[in-house]
């Protein structure tokens, strides 16, 4: 049986409190939100694209958990460059992770929340930064 003590290693408490380098900055002009039904945490994100449509800037607003926190972290630290199919097969990829025997998606950083997977409870935390990036990335005009 997993412990929470397993849950919340250095490394993902670390995380959490890296975020204060993806500040929500108002100019970033599309904007996202997701929220998780299990646990209540919500998450706004902003993001600046480039012509192509690949991500330039993320600034996130967090109201999670320690490990909806360091998923943020996760999702920003490795979010510059991605497009809206990166971020959609991603999401795709963590949801058949967390309810099945896929491998972990190569997301980097992914391994420091890895031992979340064992708590149903936290997945819609996990999910949070790649819902809202998909929410904001919807908003903009196909091909940046």
């Amino acid at each position: 049986m997993a412990t929470t003590a397993a849950l919340y290693t250095p490394q993902v408490l670390a995380l959490a409190t890296s975020l204060s380098a993806y500040p929500d900055e108002p100019e970033l002009p599309l904007r996202g939100s997701a929220r998780s039904l299990a646990c209540g945490s919500a998450l706004k994100l902003g993001l600046a694209i480039d012509t192509q449509g690949r991500i330039e800037r993320v600034g996130l607003t967090t109201h999670a958990c320690a490990i909806g926190q360091a998923s943020a972290a996760v999702f920003a630290g490795a979010a510059i460059g991605k497009n809206r199919d990166d971020i959609q097969t991603a999401l795709m990829q963590l949801q058949d992770w967390l309810v099945s025997a896929a491998e972990l998606p190569s997301w980097p950083g992914l391994e420091a929340i890895a031992a979340a997977r064992a708590f149903p409870a936290r997945h819609g935390a996990i999910l949070l930064s790649w819902r809202a990036a998909i929410d904001a990335l919807s908003s903009a005009p196909r091909g940046g």
